[in-house]
């Protein structure tokens, strides 16, 4: 499913408030959106969010045989998933162009960098190695994917503790974490990515561009450096052409922001060190009181209870009195009835009167219909087989005097008819 491209009165609007130096969310040109990490209850898990994008990355480790030309070296593994509930644009099962971006970034930033010790996990050279994979799934996009999905991962793998490993000639004992306690990953630096958005051929800069900001944008720059100001990588998209001077700039502004975000997960490990210390909690019963993982938050307002008897007792005195109630109602309203102690039983009522209304209805009708019928036929019996009366189309009153008045009319035409000859 494609994305709901911006309407021009968005664009022009968004690229007009960047020229002023404002952003949608209120932020300054080089302030980053909040970040919040939180770690999981295993080792490895661990939960980033910066504004509205959420990540979550998982670490997890295997023995398998190494690289014919590495045999003494760890292999790490680093996999990106897009999932269709982070954002209707993504498919399942499908790479995108941005889903390789991701992931060949990720790569540079944590595997070419040389952040962590590969040869402490080799086990027994050329048989046994470890393979750490990093599981980073994307749970809710709102733009900046990089510079969030290099944080999990390198929170998640400072937080990882793989199980200790004996060795018993050729024999290699995994022991659990109930027998020995499991060995933190060898890491010697946190490379960490910021990524800097143009806007109009490199003249406007912004630093962690949003959602929306990122759709109006000519270019990006990505710059993964750690807190020693040491560029991991570098990576520019978009097809613009960048100066000398503009790169020195955002490698200074990456310098800043790098120390604050290393701090920041330094900050949150040794939180959750302490927590799992002293027994208090951690991962997601930790996070259940602080509301991080329920969607929908309410503000609780304090309610004052105190004169509520006072005030209950003010609106029944101002209330009016209910009126009394009568023993037996009549019904107005048709199609209703009612039955109960000391009330008339009113149900069925209305259905006999109208039978009683269609009885005299239909009595009516017949009348009337023998009248306009009238004698037509008579068969009278004399008591004899020989002597029946067969009387056909018996002439009423009526007709008689109809039949009168018409002879007498035609007699008087006659009449003149003779005077005038």
């Amino acid at each position: 499913m494609r994305d709901t491209p911006l309407s021009n009165c968005e664009r022009d609007f968004l690229l007009k408030a960047i020229e002023e130096k404002k952003r949608l969310d209120g932020r300054q040109t080089y302030d980053y959106r909040s970040i919040k990490i939180s770690f999981g209850t295993d080792y490895g898990c661990c939960f980033v969010d910066l504004g509205k994008t959420r990540i979550m990355a998982q670490v997890s480790c295997e023995l398998i045989t190494p690289k014919e030309n590495r045999p003494n070296e760890g292999i790490m593994f680093f996999n990106i998933e897009l999932s269709p509930m982070a954002s209707p644009s993504f498919e399942m099962g499908r790479q995108s162009e941005l889903l390789v971006k991701l992931n060949r970034q990720l790569e540079r930033c944590l595997r070419n960098s040389k952040c962590i010790d590969t040869e402490s996990l080799c086990v027994v050279s050329g048989e046994k190695v470890w393979q750490i994979r990093v599981d980073v799934h994307l749970l809710n996009h709102d733009g900046n994917l990089m510079d969030a999905a290099s944080i999990a991962a390198i929170a998640a793998l400072c937080h990882f503790r793989r199980p200790d490993v004996g060795i018993q000639g050729e024999e290699v004992t995994v022991y659990s974490t109930e027998e020995r306690d499991p060995i933190p990953l060898s890491i010697y630096h946190m490379p960490i990515c910021v990524s800097f958005s143009f806007f109009q051929q490199g003249t406007y800069l912004l630093v962690d561009p949003c959602e929306r900001e990122e759709r109006v944008m000519d270019g990006l720059l990505m710059i993964a450096m750690n807190k020693h100001r040491e560029i991991c990588s570098i990576q520019s998209s978009g097809g613009i052409m960048l100066l000398k001077d503009q790169v020195l700039r955002c490698s200074k502004i990456a310098s800043v922001k790098v120390s604050e975000i290393t701090e920041l997960i330094n900050k949150a490990l040794a939180n959750d060190k302490k927590a799992r210390k002293t027994g208090g909690k951690f991962g997601f019963a930790e996070s259940l009181p602080q509301e991080r993982i329920t969607a929908l938050k309410t503000d609780v307002s304090p309610v004052e209870m105190s004169d509520v008897k006072e005030k209950a007792n003010e609106i029944v005195q101002r209330a009016e009195v209910p009126p009394q109630t009568v023993p037996s109602p009549v019904l107005t309203a048709p199609g209703t009835g009612q039955v109960g102690e000391g009330i008339e039983n009113s149900w069925g009522l209305e259905e006999e009167e109208e039978e009683e209304e269609e009885e005299e209805t239909m009595e009516l009708e017949e009348g009337h219909e023998e009248k306009e019928r009238g004698d037509v036929v008579v068969i009278s019996d004399s008591g004899s087989e020989e002597e029946d009366v067969v009387i056909l189309n018996q002439v009423t009153t009526k007709e008689k005097a109809c039949s009168s008045n018409q002879q007498g009319a035609v007699a008087s035409k006659q009449q003149k008819k003779k005077k005038r000859k």
